[in-house]
């Protein structure tokens, strides 16, 4: 076994016992099982075709280790003042009760941490919590050593009026934390579900968090996944939906921070008349890299899916998009629509794009492509004709650019903190807000 394999089995003889449901017999299995195939497998390497553009060699060569946790309570306090919510938090992989505040929920909603959870739901959970075969091998190690994550349980016909927002803070700058987080929409239920990943400012820490989603016929669930973690930080994250007859899925990725960071994100059609929006946006800067892979499963007749992902590369930055469109045989009236645009703010900044349709119907309408360009330059001559200087011209053509992926966002708080978020990551971007 290599040492930098050897490294995590070590990781898993120190926590697995203290592991929440350790001693749940069928969870200590499955988790022994999942470092099994991980340490045979070992970290992907681009000689696989799904990691051809994303290197882990760096993070497989890493070390980390529980360190002193710096303050992260102002830091949270200021997240749930922005918008009203139900807030689970997670702080170093662990849920900390001080921090959240979950407060009255609809009839028929349930939210709490899995390491309350196991006790009194054991089954439940076991049927959402997956398999050691799931996924990459980096899945695997997630499922070996997810220490805790979110269980969110949306009845029959429950609606929420305001979002679950699931807070995951590093405040270790060197530890490597893993999540695993459960979202189970029952019959017409309604709701939406918001991850935040922080961390403190130049932490080098490692975030490895899988999201599970179940839903149910004409379950309606908005799911946003805001990742803003410090630019040392390293960042893999999986979000995995199966949908039932008339159901509804919007996923909103946005990926504002890590030197690396990885999304993979897949729905599987399990009836007809499934509908999903994929939605995502992602800016890069100095020399980091950021890589979006999903897969929509058009297993059935009748469905529809949009996808929109949009990067900004500046500096040396390298982003990648590889999406695939699957349309299985017999899945007739498929509607399926994929594109991805990239913005390069400099001529050393780099994008990878693959938009791939896999059609084995023939009654289907599909279409994908893909653009990657710089600022127009007669956009810019006529902001710069109507007095602006050219840095805030090009800050507002390249908000602009942002724009239309935020515009998907339903929610107008979630859409405003997007956009806040965007504008604090251009260097005029005090005065866009101020326009």
């Amino acid at each position: 076994m290599s040492a930098n394999l050897q490294i995590w089995a070590d990781v898993f003889g120190r926590r697995a016992a203290a592991l929440p449901g350790a001693q749940v017999p069928w969870l200590a299995g499955l988790r022994r099982s999942a470092l099994d195939r991980f340490l045979s497998l070992g970290w992907p390497t681009p000689k696989n075709d799904a990691w051809r553009h994303t290197s882990l060699s760096p993070l497989a060569a890493a070390s980390f280790a529980d360190g002193d946790a710096q303050p992260v309570a102002d830091q949270v306090a200021a997240l749930k003042a922005s918008e009203p919510g139900h807030w689970l938090v997670f702080v170093d992989g662990a849920y900390d009760a001080a921090l959240s505040d979950v407060g009255a929920l609809p009839a028929g909603v349930s939210v709490q941490p899995l390491s309350q959870a196991w006790d009194a739901q054991a089954d439940a959970i076991q049927a959402a919590y997956g398999a050691a075969e799931d996924g990459h091998s980096t899945s695997a190690l997630n499922l070996a050593l997810a220490s805790d994550g979110a269980w969110v349980r949306l009845g029959r016909g429950a609606a929420l009026e305001h979002a679950i927002h699931i807070v995951c803070v590093a405040a270790s700058p060197q530890a490597a934390h893993f999540l695993r987080h459960l979202i189970q929409a029952d019959a017409g239920a309604q709701g939406t579900v918001v991850e935040h990943y922080l961390g403190v400012q130049h932490a080098s820490n490692f975030h490895h968090a899988i999201t599970r989603l179940a839903l149910a016929q004409d379950a309606r669930v908005t799911h946003l996944k805001l990742q803003q973690e410090s630019d040392q930080a390293w960042h893999l994250g999986e979000i995995d939906a199966v949908q039932s007859r008339g159901s509804y899925f919007a996923s909103h990725s946005v990926s504002l921070g890590a030197r690396l960071a990885r999304h993979d994100i897949t729905t599987h059609f399990a009836d007809e008349r499934c509908e999903t929006l994929f939605n995502g946006l992602y800016y890069v800067d100095q020399r980091r890299h950021v890589d979006h892979h999903t897969l929509i499963d058009h297993n059935k007749p009748r469905c529809v899916s949009h996808e929109n992902y949009r990067g900004i590369l500046a500096d040396t930055a390298h982003g990648v998009f590889s999406g695939r469109i699957l349309v299985a045989p017999g899945a007739d009236g498929t509607d399926a629509v994929q594109r991805n645009d990239s913005l390069l703010l400099s001529r050393l900044a780099k994008s990878d794009s693959r938009p791939e349709l896999e059609i084995y119907a023939d009654d289907v309408k599909c279409a994908h492509g893909a653009t990657v360009g710089q600022i127009d330059a007669d956009s810019l001559f006529y902001l710069r004709t109507r007095g602006l200087d050219e840095a805030h011209a090009r800050d507002i053509l390249t908000y602009a650019f942002a724009a239309a992926s935020v515009a998907r966002i339903e929610s107008a708080p979630l859409r405003q903190r997007v956009e806040s978020a965007i504008r604090g990551l251009l260097p005029g971007g005090m005065t866009l807000e101020a326009a």
